[in-house]
């Protein structure tokens, strides 16, 4: 029987419980109509979402976004949504793949697996597949972009440098905005650098009296949380000017978050807003969608300094390890990506 008509063995990493991964054996069938097989290269792990989800401080209840995930956050639950593989063969009626195409899929960490053609994204030609993996988060660093009135000449302070918030203060730079960036942790601060912020600060004590200093008194135009601290948010919100944006990137799952708003809050006008990337602002229909989001963020890919924000590759074998590595060492890591290559 040949290996496209047969199921074949793959590992996924399954988390069974607060702060426990493990490898578990699937078989995956042949691609039915619609359907790509696909062996995969490279999957990211994420230090936000995915790390709550680790943890188990998401809502057990909340539902699954994506297709492609299985279980519940009530554990035991097949997560991860950044994987780049090889196109193994196609299902009937699928256009414009084909065997040995290089793809992302919104898609958990497995070696091998079944995914609807639609979601399969061909990489552009020329990319390394491991820098494919940042698919998922340049498209939310571009929605948030979308979500922020980021304006030539003013000043953005971007609150967080894990690889989303080094995404954010990359587009920042590039849409023509002084870029300020808040990290606690040194290495962090030195990629930002590395990847053109401005003006780098460590958070502590007058963090908004350093902020005014360094924009003339006013405060930032826009502040972007993309650190999931509260603590940040509230910072965010005291250290934008009067009539200021602060835009809330993270998502906090089960942890509680106090604001205090009895002050420049409501005296100085600031907007709060929600950025998710399961949405495109609706003030920007007709003329944006997912699809033209998707389109400029594969464009990106190829522009953006990707390459410094590894900082481990990881075999998918140790997929556990490298679980633990972000929760308790994340000042060792900036983006862990698993690798495949050998896997069976």
């Amino acid at each position: 029987m040949s290996e496209r008509a047969r199921e074949i063995a793959a590992r996924a990493l399954w988390l069974t419980g607060p702060r426990r991964a493990e490898l578990r054996e699937e078989r995956v069938p042949a691609p039915g109509p619609g359907e790509v097989r696909v062996h995969a290269v490279a999957s990211a792990l994420s230090q936000g979402t995915e790390m709550l989800v680790y943890r188990g401080q998401v809502p057990r209840d909340l539902p699954l976004d994506l297709p492609t995930l299985a279980g519940s956050f009530a554990f035991p639950v097949k997560y991860g949504y950044a994987s780049v593989g090889r196109v193994m063969d196609v299902g009937a009626g699928v256009e414009g793949l084909a065997q040995g195409d290089v793809v992302f899929v919104h898609y958990p960490h497995q070696s091998r697996y079944i995914a609807p053609a639609a979601m399969a994204v061909k990489v552009p030609p020329g990319l390394a597949p491991e820098l494919a993996v940042f698919v998922a988060n340049v498209e939310t660093a571009v929605n948030v972009l979308l979500d922020t009135p980021v304006k030539l000449g003013e000043s953005t302070l971007v609150f967080g440098q894990g690889t989303v918030g080094l995404l954010i203060a990359q587009l920042v730079k590039r849409a023509g905005a002084r870029v300020l960036v808040v990290e606690p942790l040194e290495r962090r601060r030195e990629l930002a650098r590395a990847v053109g912020a401005d003006e780098v600060l460590a958070p502590g004590e007058d963090l908004v009296g350093r902020v005014k200093v360094l924009t003339g008194g006013r405060g930032a135009d826009v502040a972007i949380e993309a650190s999931g601290s509260g603590a940040a948010l509230q910072a965010a919100i005291d250290a934008v000017a009067d009539d200021g944006t602060a835009v809330a990137v993270s998502w906090y799952g089960e942890k509680p978050v106090t604001l205090t708003l009895g002050g420049h809050f409501h005296r100085g006008r600031v907007t709060i807003r929600s950025s998710q990337v399961g949405h495109v602002d609706p003030a920007l229909a007709p003329r944006w969608d997912r699809a033209r989001r998707l389109e400029l963020a594969l464009a990106l890919l190829p522009e953006l300094r990707l390459v410094e924000l590894i900082s481990h590759r990881i075999p998918f074998a140790q997929a556990p390890a490298a679980y633990r590595l972000v929760d308790e060492r994340p000042e060792e890591a900036t983006q862990v990506v698993l690798m495949y290559e050998d896997t069976e």
